[in-house]
Formats: structure tokens, sequence, C-alpha cells
């Protein structure tokens, strides 16, 4: 009896170590299987809620404690890529989209970028940044900062901008934010306890392997009707992929130029930080009461947020060699001074 047990759970733990081994390119293929297998999508939307809780509980499980106080040690840099991408992203937004009419023409748009805005980093962000071979620990204290003040900074922002567009009241929204994620980290502790650090540790890959099969629950949700809205209205559902892509890498570059004085390395993991909104969290908060074009756009915005990590590994690999490089040649130098 053992040993059949031994067999039952041996075989899934072996294909999600072997999931989560595959990286960028299984993040990437979650976009296509969502978009491809629409069913899948219709059988999995009311499952939408329970996947962005579990993504929150793995990333919360996976903090680096000593890396997180680390860090803190440092507070001026981790409070301004926190400002940034808390008060500075959504205020602009904000602005551009009052600016421009975008709120009267298109209140859908206009509702979908908003909370765009207002939404904290995305939870994989860390681990997608060392998957890219990237300053994971600097990623990981601003999501937490960030996601930490997300409550009020998304309840300030939706009473200035949004007004009656949300189904929901602003205090309202900044409370089940606070609600969701308070509950999430209750739940990593406890698994944290339980289990232990080391041991979370030792089954990183089969962890990730996990988190991609969570990723591919909520990509399915949010994007099992695209295919169907390519069909029906082609040019506005091309027009907002392209939208989509074009804020992802405008947030992408404007942080990684604003920050490029700690190093273009660390700047890029900022900015894919910045540019990964969590968009999930956004949709359990509002319990997906949101119009169909926000909706849309929702589901538009996870081709960036799956296939940039793989379109940018080659610039990843590319700094962190250099990084390298000139750390091996200051080493060689403090050497020869030595001797």
């Amino acid at each position: 009896m053992p040993s059949i047990l031994h067999t039952i759970f041996a075989l899934p733990l072996r294909g999600l170590t072997w999931l989560g081994g595959q990286g960028t390119r299984a993040v990437a293929a979650v976009a296509f299987i969502a978009v491809a297998v629409p069913p899948l999508g219709a059988l999995l939307r009311p499952y939408v809620t329970e996947a962005i809780f579990l993504l929150l509980c793995i990333s919360f499980i996976r903090v680096d404690l000593m890396a997180l106080y680390g860090h803190l040690r440092r507070p001026a840099l981790v409070a301004a890529a926190t400002a940034w991408t808390t008060i500075g992203v959504p205020l602009i937004v904000g602005l551009i989209a009052h600016a421009t009419g975008l709120t009267s023409h298109s209140p859908g748009l206009a509702l979908a970028l908003m909370l765009q805005g207002m939404a904290s980093p995305m939870m994989a962000s860390p681990a997608l940044a060392a998957l890219m071979g990237l300053d994971a620990t600097l990623v990981l204290v601003t999501l937490v900062t960030s996601t930490a003040l997300v409550p009020f900074t998304a309840s300030l922002f939706a009473g200035l901008f949004l007004g009656d567009m949300l189904s929901i009241s602003p205090p309202t929204l900044g409370l089940k934010l606070l609600g969701i994620l308070a509950a999430s980290l209750l739940a990593a502790t406890v698994i944290r306890w339980i289990f232990g650090a080391k041991a979370i540790q030792r089954q990183k890959r089969p962890i990730d392997g996990f988190n991609i099969i969570i990723l591919l629950v909520f990509a399915s949700a949010v994007m099992g009707d695209v295919a169907s809205d390519l069909m029906s209205q082609p040019m506005f559902t091309i027009g907002l992929a392209l939208l989509s892509f074009a804020i992802y890498f405008t947030l992408l570059a404007i942080t990684t130029l604003l920050f490029r004085r700690i190093g273009t390395e660390r700047a890029l993991a900022l900015g894919l930080m910045v540019s990964q909104r969590n968009l999930g969290l956004m949709l359990a908060a509002t319990a997906g009461a949101l119009p169909p074009a926000t909706w849309l756009y929702f589901a538009m915005t996870q081709f960036p947020i799956h296939l940039a990590p793989y379109m940018l590994m080659p610039i990843a690999r590319r700094l962190t060699a250099r990084s390298d490089t000139s750390s091996a040649a200051a080493a060689n130098g403090t050497t020869k001074q030595s001797s």
C-alpha cells in the first residue's frame, strides 16, 4: 500500500516539477491555451476569485524574510519605487483619461485603465524576475510595500477619478482589497508555519508548476471570450490588444529610465514589476461586476503579461552577463591591489 500511494503522489509531483522547469515558456503558453480552448474559460470563470487567492497565497508563502529585512534597511529606494507604482502611475493614468475625454467617450475602457493603474504589481513579479535572472529581492520588497498600501491608494483614486463608473463605493473597494490580502497572508503564514521555509524552498519547482496551473485557470477565466470577440468585433479587439502592449512597454521603459541610476539590470527588474499589474486582485474586489469593454481589455492585458518576460529574456541575459563580468573584473582588480 505505501508503494502504491508513493506512486500515485510521485507522478503528479514529477509533472509539476517538469512544468515548473519550463519557466517563461510555460508562462507564455498559458495565454495561447486560454484563447485556443474557449470552453475551458466558461468552465473556470466561476473560480477566478479562488485562483487569485491561491496565486496570492503562493507568492506570500515564498517571501524570503531575510532578503525582505535586508532591503528594508535601505528604505529610500523602496519608498521611491513604491510611491511611483502606487501613486505616480494611477495619478498619471487618471489625469490622461480625463484630459482626453476618455471617461465620457468610452467609460468602460476608462474604468479598465484606471483599475489597471490603481492595481498593485502582480504577485508573480518576483518569480518572473528570478526566472529572467534579475534582482528578485528588490522586486519582492517593493511588491510587499505597494501591496500593503493599495487598499488605501485604490480607494483614494477611485474616489477621485471613477465617480459612479464603479459598481461599488471606493471605501468598499478598499475594504475588499484589504480583506483579500489579509486572508491570503494569513493562509500563507499558517502554511509556512506547518511546513517550514526550508521545505518550501526544496519544493520550488513543483510550486512553480502549481503556480503555472493556477495562472492557466485565471487566464482561461479572463480570456475565454477573446476568440468570439475577435470574430464579432475584430478592429476593436485588435486595437485593445495593441493598446495593452503599448501601455505595458511604456510603463516598463519609463520605470527603467526613472531608476537607471541604480543600474540598468535592477531598473529593468522594477520596470517589469510596475508593468505587471495585478488586475486579478481588482476583479476579485469588484466580484467581476464590470462592463464588457473592461473585461475585454483585461483579457488583452494577459498577452503582454505572459509574453513579455519571454520576449525580454535575451535583454535580461545580456544585462546579467555584463553585470557578472563587471563584478569579476572588480574582484580581480581588488585582488591585484591587495597582492
